[in-house]
């Protein structure tokens, strides 16, 4: 089994999440979302990134404005609609209860290890 390819899959499973995350901290470029995203440690690339924005926008969950770019073309800013709002609540909660389940079994585990190479020490 390849690690990278689950690594990846379990990235790509909180994209929606972390990059909803973002702009509900305020209108966001994506660019300045990719340096986010990156600061995180949580690397997207241009062509993930725009089909997921298009996609949240087409739901509803985003609006975006253009503004005037002295340095090139006009820049598309995207916000939280009302309807994303909410929808980020819903997924904030279901993030914090996968976290907290995922975090409870790993550390039950952790401590069965932990204290069978204990045991086995002593």
């Amino acid at each position: 089994m390849n690690i990278d390819n689950t690594a990846s899959q379990m990235r790509k499973g909180v994209l929606e999440f972390c990059i909803l995350s973002i702009i509900k901290e305020g209108e966001a470029y994506p660019s300045d979302i990719i340096e986010k995203m990156k600061a995180a440690n949580l690397n997207i690339l241009e062509g993930t990134l725009y089909p997921l924005l298009t996609r949240l926008k087409n739901a509803a969950l985003l609006s975006y404005r253009w503004e005037e770019s002295t340095s090139g073309p006009p820049r598309k800013y995207f916000t939280l609609t009302e309807k994303g709002a909410e929808f980020y609540k819903e997924l904030e909660s279901t993030w914090f209860e996968l976290a907290n389940a995922v975090r409870a079994l790993t550390r039950n585990e952790q401590e069965h290890i932990d204290n069978d190479s204990f045991n086995n020490t002593q």
